[in-house]
């Protein structure tokens, strides 16, 4: 795919900020929405669970001005995922790729979002009903059927077209039918155990997400009766694409799938009776786990031990292939015990994320995004040299995933191998289940320096790998804890200790030694694979302020003593909220004043109360404000008298958006304005449930670039963005022009 039309990437702040922005004509009425804006809420609320802390943002009343729903605004982003499936500048094998990260992004909205409804809507008082329940229902059919509609009408016919096929049991050959029937002998149906139902042999527990059959069988079983319904539970080990080989499939590359392999042999398995009908099924169910921490004595135990129950939460969805007939779909939803609502019948496979398999085995390179290598910064961090040296020198920024994470691997392993490196702190929130960096530390402890590694064991989904990170860094000596209860360490913090020695000035007698610290800050996770895939800013700094407010916070997260208030990071849940009201409300009275008065914040979602409201001020203020939203957004852009200074964005692009930063101008001096990096969304959970950071950009040059990567090409996006009207509804801005990723893939990589 050609690199396409570079983005100008030079414009300065304050000429290119103002009035940039091309307002849209779509303002059609606002639609009814689920939530509103609160009258101004205090700006530090209690602590509480994200679950009950959500459903007190939804049921909040007022008449100032209708919010957006925040579960259809998520499923709005997934449609925005499944655009890019339709574009043909976009390759078909990454076609595909969308189509399967909508059910993937589902698969966590039921597990989690529409879990919470389900219990509000238990709750009296909730402000959810049953009602809204059936508008989120019917919003994520609609989205199911535009999946599987586009999937079996546009990209698997052209897939086809290329010679990238998948053969049902009717369009294979008779040679192709015996290597499938020999597969299904040797590899399959030893895993598998059909169960006739009976008294003595109940419904057997389904896993979350697992594929399974289900089959009405006729005739008497082996002991003469009469048992009709039979469930095949298919083992998770066992691959859901098989590619058939190649004398098998001349001129083209086939492949058989898993589903379909057990559907053409599905009789096998009831010798003498007849399967009548069946069909392939899956649950989803509730995966969020339920720990009272201040019932627990032990948190990591009390986390393994959930996660075996994880697998067979409430149910939430039932999907049935559609030509499942209506007796065994009652049955099923009768079993899991769900209402009609919950059942999704699909023209395809029950589970569309395992075709990245096919992705994966398919030999078409021209079909894929091209190839992109993240780039070393040798500008600015010269290789083979000391990253501490140059950072003794100045600060170093890097743009992932257009500049390398190899950076942030080599200032971890060249403090674990430095003999003058005495310490190394380290958060831990998603660094997958391999990951060089937690080996790094391993080897650090096991080096003798003192290593604190401050995991996060209720990262969602990330919990035993975290769990299995924490057992082995302990088992070589590390200190390791699991943050403060009841709240999420979600800041991402990296702090390496190192003895110096400085040389003596003239008529000293003798060189001294010192400690100096060096910093490493991220907007996103500690994993170098997601590095490649996710846009995030890091931030490398031996900054003396800096350090030792990052050393404070690793301080209070260890021994839970209270600390002074930091002079350069800001934190949640202390007073991140607090600033960021703060600044809003500057730029409001600046805007009332007839000063300059800007906003630009780039996030992945926008639902926090108190924040919007801020944001409304300062838009009747005149205050002009972009909001770069790649998730859900509550706030109505472009309401005549509310927030129609007010525009919000998303970019949907090759790689995931997950950069926050904040800017803010009040006036016309130097002092007027203030750039942020945080790992905080605009959610009320990050702001008062979480361990978060923001720190400011100071270096006049290092802002500069933050500006013009981070925010301009974002703003000026003409491919890849979509702007938000007052309805809820998104529309893409263009289909040709500029896109800010090619800009700087172009740019930086």
């Amino acid at each position: 795919m050609p690199a396409g039309p570079a983005v100008p990437l030079s414009w300065r702040c304050r000429e290119d900020f103002i009035d940039y922005v091309e307002m849209t004509d779509d303002t059609s009425p606002a639609a009814r929405a689920a939530a509103t804006l609160p009258a101004r809420p205090p700006l530090q609320a209690p602590l509480a669970d994200d679950r009950t802390s959500a459903l007190r943002e939804k049921a909040a009343q007022t008449a100032a001005l209708q919010l957006l729903d925040r579960e259809r605004s998520l499923l709005q982003f997934n449609r925005r995922v499944l655009a890019q499936a339709r574009r043909a500048d976009v390759p078909l094998l990454e076609r595909l790729r969308y189509v399967t990260i909508v059910s993937s992004n589902l698969d966590e909205f039921f597990e989690v979002r529409v879990a919470d409804y389900i219990e509000a809507v238990r709750q009296p008082g909730s402000g959810i009903t049953q009602a809204d329940l059936a508008a989120v229902a019917r919003a994520a059919h609609e989205l199911i059927d535009e999946q599987y509609a586009l999937f079996n009408h546009d990209v698997m016919p052209a897939l086809e077209a290329e010679g990238i096929v998948v053969l049902n049991h009717a369009q294979r050959n008779a040679a192709q039918r015996a290597w499938v029937a020999k597969f299904f002998e040797e590899q399959v149906r030893p895993l598998l155990v059909p169960l006739s139902l009976d008294p003595s042999h109940p419904f057997p527990l389904v896993a979350n997400k697992s594929l399974n059959f289900i089959a009405r069988v006729g005739g008497r079983d082996a002991f003469g009766r009469q048992n009709q319904i039979a469930i095949v539970k298919v083992p998770r080990v066992l691959p859901r694409v098989i590619r058939l080989p190649a004398a098998l499939t001349p001129g083209i590359q086939g492949f058989v799938l898993l589903t379909s392999v057990i559907r053409a042999h599905l009789g096998e398995l009831f010798l003498g009776r007849t399967v009548e009908s069946f069909s392939q099924f899956r649950v989803t169910r509730d995966s969020d786990l339920e720990v009272d921490e201040d019932d627990v004595t032990n948190l990591r135990q009390a986390l393994r031990s959930g996660l075996t129950r994880r697998h067979f939460g409430q149910a939430i969805r039932l999907e049935v292939v559609s030509t499942c007939p209506d007796e065994l779909t009652h049955f099923l939803l009768e079993q899991f015990g769900l209402p009609e609502v919950a059942l999704y019948k699909v023209n395809g496979p029950v589970n569309l994320v395992r075709l990245n398999q096919l992705i994966d085995q398919a030999e078409a390179e021209r079909l894929r995004f091209p190839p992109f290598e993240p780039r070393w910064p040798e500008g600015r961090l010269p290789p083979g040299h000391s990253i501490f040296a140059t950072l003794r020198k100045r600060d170093v920024l890097l743009h992932h995933p257009f500049e390398s994470f190899e950076p942030v691997v080599q200032f971890l392993r060249e403090a674990v191998h430095d003999p003058d490196v005495l310490a190394i702190k380290q958060t831990i929130y998603r660094t997958g289940a391999q990951s060089v960096l937690m080996d790094l530390l391993i080897e650090a402890a096991r080096r003798g320096k003192e290593v604190l590694a401050v995991v996060e064991l209720k990262a969602r989904f990330d919990e035993e790998a975290n769990i299995n990170w924490a057992e082995r860094l302990e088992a070589v000596g590390a200190q390791v804890v699991y943050g403060i209860v009841g709240l999420k360490t979600h800041a991402k913090m990296l702090l390496v200790t190192r003895r110096e020695t400085v040389v003596a000035a003239k008529g000293k007698r003798a060189a001294q030694t010192r400690l100096r610290r060096y910093a490493h800050l991220s907007t996103g996770n500690y994993n170098p694979r997601t590095a490649r895939m996710y846009t995030d800013l890091g931030y490398l700094s031996a900054d003396a302020g800096l350090t030792a407010d990052v050393d404070a916070v690793f301080l209070q997260l260890a021994s839970q003593t209270q600390a002074k208030a930091p002079r350069h990071l800001i934190t949640a849940p202390f007073g991140l909220h607090n600033r960021m009201v703060k600044h809003l409300r500057q730029v409001a009275e600046a805007a009332r004043a007839g000063k300059p008065a800007r906003i630009v914040v780039k996030i992945n979602a926008l639902t926090d109360p108190g924040l919007m409201e801020a944001l409304i001020d300062a838009s009747v203020a005149g205050a002009s404000i972009d909001l770069i939203v790649r998730g859900a957004c509550m706030l109505p852009p472009g309401v005549p008298g509310r927030t129609e200074n007010i525009r919000v964005r998303s970019v949907i692009g090759r790689f995931l958006e997950h950069t926050r930063v904040l800017y803010f101008r009040w006036g016309e001096g130097e002092d007027d304005e203030v750039l942020y990096l945080s790992s905080a969304d605009w959610m009320s959970r990050n702001m008062f449930r979480r361990i978060e950071l923001a720190w400011p950009v100071k270096d006049k040059l290092l802002r500069q670039r933050v500006i013009d990567e981070a925010l301009v090409p974002y703003l000026h996006d003409k491919r890849d963005a979509w702007t938000l009207d007052s309805s809820g509804r998104y529309k893409r801005v263009a289909e040709q022009g500029a896109s800010a990723q090619r800009a700087l893939m172009q740019r930086l990589g």
